[in-house]
């Protein structure tokens, strides 16, 4: 067994989307090369309704798929083919871009006005790019859940693990999506496929992961003169742990303990021409998205 080093970790930082909702991106519009063959991930999580009632309006997709995972509150999504659903607080939604598809979420806070989850992209390879557009939505019910001898908690959301696959199926880059507790103190190793791109995405607690230096998820407070006096437990500061190659990473948790998102996929490795939320091979591909989008054949009839 050989351990996944930590290449990087850094904060996810604030940014706004749709008709203004706030939110927190780990990565994305950077080099696609990075997490290949993830592209994109947001963590919208708010304490405020003015901070996500506005939604995401209609806006197009294409090349991609989305995985959005709810935590709290819900979303309510619709489309140009006709379907409407409602994600409630443990719920997915895995949608297949494909050739085309016009698609609206507009977020809901919960009975005390809070909102929390994710969304994956997710790029497809050039031969399924124009693949005809889908939705698998899961309920949190059917969700696989594993709590291993030391309290450990893993919600196998997709893909297989310690026995257990999750419901989602089909997907191209042949993800695996884990939510993951750990608590006060534990030590944990975790296997991942050694042939897929993975990180972490801490969002409470603490942990250190592999060779990290100290726990991510913890800012060291410094004086003036730039001495670390002591370490401040940040709890669900939202922090993206990328990991280099092998097949497993060892996570000790913090005294909070941790939770954190583990996702690993298999490398594209092709040319990515990206605009917003249409991504294609081409830079020739891409315009004629902009074209079709522009003479309303964007959308391709169904079949």
């Amino acid at each position: 067994m050989s351990l996944r080093p930590t290449l990087e970790t850094r904060r996810a930082m604030p940014t706004m989307e749709g008709a203004g909702v706030k939110l927190h991106r780990a990565f994305g519009f950077q080099d696609p090369s990075e997490l290949d063959p993830f592209l994109l991930f947001d963590d919208f999580r708010n304490e405020r309704p003015e901070d996500f009632m506005r939604g995401f309006p209609w806006h197009p997709h294409r090349g991609i798929e989305t995985i959005t995972y709810v935590l709290s509150g819900t979303v309510e999504h619709s489309d140009s083919l006709g379907n409407t659903g409602r994600l409630g607080a443990g719920d997915v939604q895995w949608m297949t871009a494909g050739s085309g598809i016009m698609h609206q979420e507009m977020p809901q806070g919960n009975a005390t006005g809070q909102m929390h989850g994710f969304q994956l992209w997710a790029n497809l390879p050039s031969n399924l790019k124009m693949t005809a557009p889908r939705y698998q939505d899961v309920k949190g019910r059917d969700i696989p859940e594993i709590t291993d001898d030391d309290g450990t908690i893993v919600r196998v959301i997709i893909g297989s693990f310690w026995g257990k696959t999750g419901p989602v199926d089909g997907i191209a880059a042949d993800p695996q999506y884990l939510d993951i507790t750990i608590p006060p103190g534990v030590k944990k190793t975790l296997p991942v496929d050694t042939y897929r791109r993975a990180f972490a995405y801490v969002f409470e607690g603490s942990a250190a992961f592999a060779d990290a230096s100290k726990p991510s998820g913890v800012l060291l407070e410094k004086e003036v003169r730039g001495e670390e006096v002591n370490i401040r437990d940040m709890s669900g500061n939202r922090t993206l742990i990328r990991f280099g190659t092998g097949d497993e990473i060892t996570v000790q948790a913090g005294e909070q303990g941790v939770r954190f998102l583990l996702i690993s996929g298999a490398p594209i490795e092709e040319p990515v021409a990206w605009h917003g939320p249409i991504v294609m091979n081409t830079r020739e591909e891409l315009m004629q998205a902009m074209t079709e989008l522009r003479n309303g054949t964007f959308v391709k009839p169904a079949h």
